[in-house]
């Protein structure tokens, strides 16, 4: 009865009921928006590397050294050698290594040079291990692999020939179109930046910057590269059958490499042995501590965000208690035209409690609408652009409260307007005033 009642009254204000619900929807929307995007975002982080103990690069802080080496935001500022690498990667303790060189780009899209180690000992969300979807691994020099999203935002396909631009970003100046890679592999969906890489074999990369710097024709400089990779593929010959075919690759300087260790318990030692390095200065990080320093940076922001959000749920819930408030000496009639036909005070007063929470609710269940929409339609640009894989689930237990809290907030703002109009009389109802 009483809900009949209000939806009938929200009827008569079709607009002043719509626009309420609307600033609610939008509170709502914000505020769930904000908190999916915080708790996948560190999801999606956390996840993107697993198992490995440390990260070696050239000398920088270790926050950039983890953003640019593992979640490809941002550039080394130098590079180190690759003597460097094999001489560390040799060291006792040494599980694996994977070798990283970052700094060419296809269409936007980064290219990684490494080796089969990255397909063998890079593990994500736990200990995942990367799939291919369609193809095989590359194996030559001309080859690559795309990650998902590469080949979804382009259309490639296997069998396409892709070209090399020196730099990260989109608008390529310096283009390789003498040594095209042929697309050989396409990568499962992982939520990580592997995603949005394409991976090149790093004898590729080196042959591609070796000709680009070295004279045309020139016989000296190609008897000089041949004899650097002859040596190079024979130090180290003692390392196991994997080694061996990573020590293939000799290119002239990595962008950083990730460490597996033999006991996770030296990894302080292996931290300080290579940030001790006397060949050149290097820095190895610990990920999941580096990872914390994110945090601490992001934190801030994150709390600010949320707190203007929160800020827009309250200036929506006050726009409703306005809204009904500037309505009740309108509504003075009407309530004593119900408690003239038998409707007691507490009929009127849970009349307007319910205009409230209706209200209230609907502006909920059009903001969590609002949400999902946005995530579905707007996944593929956070993927592609911010590198954000958002998970378009169930809400989680904390967005269920922070639902229910605003749904609550509604009902006691409601409580307001309902006990003045509980107070008025039927006679003050009833009188004309001039």
């Amino acid at each position: 009865m009483i809900i009949a009642l209000a939806l009938k009254s929200l009827r008569n204000r079709r607009l002043t009921a719509a626009l309420t619900v609307l600033s609610i929807a939008l509170a709502v929307a914000l505020v769930l928006a904000v908190e999916r995007i915080r708790e996948q975002s560190r999801e999606s982080f956390t996840s993107t590397i697993s198992g490995t103990d440390l990260i070696v690069g050239a000398r920088t802080s270790p926050v950039h050294l983890l953003l640019f080496s593992v979640f490809r935001i941002g550039d080394a500022s130098k590079n180190m050698r690759w003597d460097s690498y094999r001489d560390l990667a040799a060291r006792p303790g040494i599980a694996w290594t994977i070798p990283l060189a970052l700094g060419d780009s296809h269409r936007g899209f980064r290219v990684l040079g490494t080796t089969q180690e990255y397909f063998e000992h890079l593990r994500f969300a736990g200990g995942r291990r990367l799939e291919l979807a369609f193809g095989r691994r590359f194996e030559t020099p001309g080859e690559a692999v795309l990650g998902a999203s590469v080949a979804a935002a382009l259309g490639y396909e296997l069998g396409r020939d892709i070209i090399v631009a020196h730099g990260s970003g989109e608008v390529a100046f310096s283009l390789h179109n003498d040594q095209p890679f042929r697309v050989v592999g396409i990568l499962a969906p992982t939520g990580t930046p592997a995603d949005r890489t394409i991976h090149v074999a790093l004898d590729g990369l080196d042959a591609l910057h070796g000709e680009a710097h070295a004279p045309a024709h020139d016989p000296l400089a190609s008897a000089i590269q041949g004899a650097r990779r002859h040596a190079e593929s024979h130090v180290h010959e003692e390392r196991d059958e994997h080694d061996e075919h990573a020590s293939e690759s000799a290119g002239h300087a990595i962008t950083a490499f990730l460490v597996g260790l033999e006991s996770r318990r030296a990894a302080l030692s292996a931290q300080r042995l290579v940030n001790e390095y006397p060949a050149e200065p290097l820095t190895a990080i610990l990920p999941g501590a580096t990872l914390l320093e994110v945090w601490e940076v992001v934190g801030v922001a994150e709390r600010a965000l949320f707190a203007v959000s929160v800020l827009v749920v309250v200036v929506g819930l006050a726009g409703m208690l306005v809204a009904l408030l500037t309505n009740l000496s309108e509504r003075r009639r009407e309530m004593a035209v119900l408690r003239s036909v038998g409707a007691r005070p507490i009929h009127v007063f849970a009349l307007i409690l319910g205009e409230a929470a209706l209200l209230t609710l609907l502006g909920i269940a059009l903001g969590v609408a609002a949400v999902y929409a946005g995530l579905l339609a707007g996944r593929p640009w956070l993927e592609a652009r911010l590198g954000l894989f958002i998970e378009v689930g169930w809400p989680s237990l904390y967005e269920c409260g922070l639902m229910t809290l605003t749904a609550v907030a509604g009902a006691v703002i409601g409580m307001i307007p309902a006990y003045r109009i509980y107070r008025y009389s039927l006679a003050d109802g009833m009188v004309i005033r001039i």
